[in-house]
């Protein structure tokens, strides 16, 4: 299997989904077909160059994301389960 090379605008890409617009690394990663230890390399390397550090918003916006998810299971489950009590519920001997 020979090595993949990237361009280094592919990399600058790659760095801006992670810094401006809130994907994880792990979900940038994921998304373009690269590892995550390279996608989180590339982040300290370009960074500085796509003119923001990896922050706390970019941080808090994955996080967000996560929590937003999560959420919208937990209601689900939720609902499935007051159904099942209701249907329960009615099977009385």
């Amino acid at each position: 299997m020979s090595r993949r090379k990237f361009s280094r605008e592919f990399k600058l890409s790659a760095v801006q989904l992670v810094t401006h617009q809130g994907y994880t690394i792990a979900e940038a990663a994921e998304s373009l077909g690269v590892d995550p230890a390279t996608m989180r390399y590339w982040v300290d390397q370009f960074s500085q160059e796509v003119g923001q550090a990896p922050t706390s918003d970019s941080t808090l916006l994955a996080e967000n994301r996560r929590l937003r998810k999560e959420n919208a299971r937990l209601l689900m489950e939720r609902d499935i389960l007051k159904k099942a009590a209701a249907f329960f519920a009615k099977e009385q001997p």
